[in-house]
């Protein structure tokens, strides 16, 4: 399992991602992106969040800390991808406001097509071999195909068939989680999975990237005085990044070799999953925290 994963790599991070983001195509509809006009602060501020707070505390970590090496590029890719599909349902349990959440979403998605690639360029370039060049070109071209195409192709399905709309995102959804399990297993399985070689300094600092992306998407909605429905989905968009997407660019920027060591793309690997279990455990706080907040503006409305 692990030479053929190994063999692969590329090819189930672009299955995990396309069907996430079918998946998620099949659930909006060009009503969703109205959003934008209806709540234009709301939605500009969680934009503005994800685009520009989210590298900066990112840089920040990054200088910060004399971060170096495989976990500069990984928390790089972090910060350079947008939120993923499922802060969407994370902010329905947490009472939030869903039609934000999935305008954020959508429109940051869009937006990483551009800005993906200069924010990896702005972060990663000085920790890279000199002979390095970021290939934003071929970065576009995939998040274009591996992105934007699904997901079109899944509102498209909606609008065709929307009796079977749900059960079949529900279906590709499962389908991409599969990928997920499968890229746990082929990594562990290929040996490239070791926690100690991580380290417990580098855990921590991966902890803080995420505990200071939550508290400044805290304190800018609070200056910003947002309702709290609003915040729980800014809030939640911010943490739970897309590594479906940070997977398929890994495995294009540091494609895995059988037989040849990869200490930066292993480092790489394992940050993204490392953040990626670490922003589940944060979202079920944010979602304790949502409700009760949910509860509370009942109860003052009442």
């Amino acid at each position: 399992m692990g030479d053929f994963y190994l063999a692969n790599e590329y090819w189930f991070a672009v299955f995990q991602l396309v069907t996430a983001m079918l998946g998620m195509g099949a659930t909006l509809t060009p009503g969703d992106f109205r959003e934008i006009l209806r709540e234009p602060k709301a939605v500009t501020s969680g934009t503005a969040i994800q685009l520009i707070m989210v590298p900066l505390v990112a840089l920040a970590v990054i200088w910060g800390f004399g971060i170096v090496g495989g976990l500069a590029v990984g928390i790089a890719l972090i910060a350079a991808i947008p939120g993923g599909t499922t802060s969407n349902i994370f902010t329905f349990f947490a009472r939030g406001n869903v039609p934000l959440s999935i305008t954020i979403t959508a429109v940051t998605t869009l937006a990483c097509l551009f800005t993906t690639p200069l924010i990896l360029e702005f972060l990663i370039t000085q920790y890279m071999p000199a002979d390095f060049a970021m290939p934003r070109g071929q970065i576009m071209a995939e998040i274009a195909l591996t992105l934007l195409l699904p997901l079109v192709l899944g509102m498209i399905y909606l609008r065709l068939f929307p009796q079977t709309a749900a059960r079949f995102s529900k279906w590709v959804v499962r389908a991409s989680l599969f990928g997920i399990l499968m890229i746990v297993i082929g990594s562990a399985s290929s040996g490239r999975l070791d926690w100690q070689a991580f380290g417990l300094t580098n855990i921590a600092l991966v902890a803080v990237l995420i505990a200071l992306l939550a508290l400044v998407s805290w304190l800018v909605c609070k200056a910003l005085r947002l309702r709290h429905a609003d915040r729980t989905a800014i809030d939640i968009e911010v943490v739970v990044r897309n590594i479906n997407l940070g997977f398929m660019l890994k495995a294009s920027l540091f494609p895995a070799v059988i037989g040849q060591p990869d200490p930066i793309g292993d480092m790489v690997l394992f940050t993204l999953l490392l953040y990626g279990t670490l922003q589940l455990l944060i979202a079920v706080g944010l979602i304790m925290r949502g409700k009760r907040g949910a509860k509370r503006e009942a109860v003052a409305a009442a």
